[in-house]
């Protein structure tokens, strides 16, 4: 996942606002007690991070794939 397609998924999932709020703001424990904005400048794979916001946020599974992305085969 490329920062870009991370971007997209957190607007089409969350919206553009929310979405950068979420970002900016919410903290999240698999990365270290960071938010999403303070791992992207540490170099956390954005996939890694889109994950963490997934699994805090309680987006269902089968959206976990993000937007731009092929939905996993089952």
């Amino acid at each position: 996942m490329t920062r870009s397609e991370f971007s997209r998924a957190i607007a089409v999932e969350f919206g553009e606002a929310y979405g950068r709020s979420l970002v900016r703001d919410l903290v999240l424990t698999p990365l270290g007690e960071r938010t999403a904005e303070q791992a992207l400048a540490a170099g956390v794979a954005p996939r890694e991070i889109w994950l963490a916001l997934c699994a805090a946020m309680d987006v269902p599974r089968e959206r976990w794939h993000g937007a731009g992305r092929p939905e996993p085969k089952r």
